[in-house]
């Protein structure tokens, strides 16, 4: 970098740190009457949500808080993590979102590595509570979280959320912050070894909705959001600050529905019941509201859903297209806060041959976002569509570090871009497509296979629900491919219907002749991470240890 002169200021002019809080100013403005509904328990409007940020930080400083200290929210989605993922960094302090769903011993491992100071905690979730406390070695303050009629205070808690709220003050004079304060923590968690801390700063998180809604309200037609969409998240707001849509929904206006507890019955007739019009989640969760009974009586027409996490099928996009789901890839993880790339089709595409196979891409780099596809040297690729390297990026909301970590957080920015651990490639339209994770690739005879290519072609049979293609060891050729496949409930299909799917595929030149997987076994479901991810690693150890 080089010093350059700064630009002249006036002495009385408000440099405007890029702050959580200043997400509110246009809802504030245009959108006080729109509703926040969560599942059936709570519905009210915007105008009470920003009276709840006042109250919510006044029970904060009562309970002891002051700007640095960490608050860990244990909830399903709700209008109030919503309430936390304003309020809370907004007074200075750190929100740590914690992931219900990792083993006791993760939950104790992350809560303390953080320094939580208060835990709220949903009743649902107080027996983890219980068995973890005495482990617990910075948390001071204990508050519940009910859903229904108020029960028994739990020994050890000071209070119920609502109750504390209705007794705090309401007004709060929200400070100005150093925009690079860090607002959120969160842990990621891989097959091995501990959970890692990824944290945002304001900063990171302002310019991240605002690149995000850029992104979506530049679609000409297919995945959009704006001013008269109804948002429903349906991936955790404990991890990723549920891809930021959160902020990006209340910074647009738009009206919010948040579902508790993933409940395939609750989501379609909250779906019907709201008006939900646009959400995101993993594949698993599109494919279990396909194929749940309560489907077929409600209409999914015009129901915008980015998928992520894992990769779409063409099966499964297909799927939904035929229930009138505007089904379209979102890249990202957790370190990039999360969103990279959205795969939304130009209009001239939309509904045309390619239609399908543009929408499982990787897709087109958000606005900031720096993409490279890069060999060992880190040297670019050549944008041909074919050529494969690891993915690197760049953009104003990466996460610049694991917390207490710096070993792996200098591997993360080796040579000064985030590394992905994704291999890919670039077309020359700039759009990305990932065909593998690095650990993923299948090598095999001297080749490489991409995992991913041979589940998109599985997944084109009709039959076929989930399938994953993961290596185990073998003698002669080093690694060899087995495919897992889970069938659509009802339908048939053997082995040797679905390797002549791969044979016809090497015949045409898509695929190496190594790429036929002799192995394929019909199981029940697929292991997968605490988010939804497919675990191939779990996978792997059952398969290897069998082969």
């Amino acid at each position: 970098m080089t010093d350059a002169p700064l630009a002249e200021r006036a002495a009385n002019a408000y440099p405007y740190p890029l702050l959580i809080g200043q997400l509110l100013h246009r809802p504030r403005a245009l959108a006080q009457e729109q509703e926040i509904v969560y599942a059936d328990v709570m519905r009210y409007r915007y105008r009470d949500l920003l009276a709840r940020l006042h109250r919510l930080a006044h029970l904060l400083r009562d309970l002891g808080l002051r700007p640095g200290a960490t608050v860990a929210m244990m909830d399903w989605d709700s209008h109030r993590y919503l309430e936390m993922f304003f309020a809370v960094p907004m007074m200075g302090a750190v929100l740590q979102t914690v992931n219900v769903r990792l083993s006791h011993e993760q939950i104790v491992y992350t809560l303390n590595h953080a320094e939580a100071d208060v835990v709220f905690v949903n009743r649902v979730f107080l027996p983890i509570i219980a068995a973890v406390a005495q482990d617990l070695q910075t948390v001071k303050t204990l508050v519940v979280l009910e859903d229904g009629e108020a029960e028994a205070l739990p020994d050890g808690f000071v209070g119920e959320y609502e109750a504390l709220l209705a007794a705090s003050g309401d007004r709060y004079d929200f400070p100005d912050l150093d925009e690079n304060s860090r607002a959120t923590t969160f842990y990621t968690t891989g097959t091995t070894g501990l959970p890692k801390g990824v944290h945002f700063s304001h900063r990171q998180l302002v310019l991240h909705t605002l690149g995000g809604l850029s992104a979506l309200a530049m679609a000409p037609k297919q995945g959009s959001l704006h001013s008269d969409d109804v948002y429903m998240p349906i991936t955790p707001m404990f991890h990723v600050h549920a891809w930021g849509l959160p902020y990006i929904a209340t910074l647009a206006g738009v009206k919010q529905v948040y579902p508790g507890r993933y409940m395939p019955d609750t989501l379609l007739g909250l779906k019907a019941r709201e008006g939900v019009t646009f959400s995101h989640c993993v594949p698993t969760i599109l494919q279990m509201l396909l194929s749940h009974p309560k489907s077929a009586d409600v209409d999914l027409r015009g129901w915008k859903m980015i998928i992520g996490g894992s990769a779409m099928s063409p099966g499964l996009a297909e799927a939904a297209k035929a229930r009138g789901i505007d089904a379209f890839t979102g890249y990202g993880m957790s370190e990039t806060c999360p969103l990279l790339s959205l795969a939304q089709l130009p209009e001239t595409e939309i509904g045309g041959p390619r239609d399908t196979m543009l929408r499982c891409k990787t897709g087109a780099p958000l606005p900031l976002v720096d993409l490279r596809v890069v060999d060992e040297e880190m040297a670019d690729q050549p944008h041909d569509g074919a050529t494969v390297g690891e993915v690197v990026a760049r953009s104003p909301w990466l996460t610049q570090s694991y917390l207490k970590n710096a070993e792996q957080s200098e591997a993360l920015w080796d040579g000064g871009y985030l590394h992905t651990q994704d291999i890919g490639h670039i077309d020359e339209r700039g759009w990305l497509q990932i065909t593998d994770r690095i650990k993923d690739v299948i090598k095999t005879g001297g080749e490489w296979l991409s995992s991913l290519t041979l589940e998109n072609l599985l997944s084109t049979h009709p039959a076929v629900a989930e399938v994953a293609v993961i290596a185990v060891k073998h003698e002669k050729w080093g690694e060899r491919p087995v495919a897992l496949v889970v069938k659509k409930p009802g339908a048939e299909v053997t082995d040797t219907e679905l390797r002549r799917l791969l044979e016809d595929a090497a015949a045409e030149g898509k695929i190496s002749r190594f790429g036929i997987i002799e192995r394929i076994e019909f199981v029940e479901e697929l292991k997968k991470t605490s988010v939804g991810k497919l675990n191939k690693r779990a996978m792997r150890r059952v398969y290897d240890q069998a082969a």
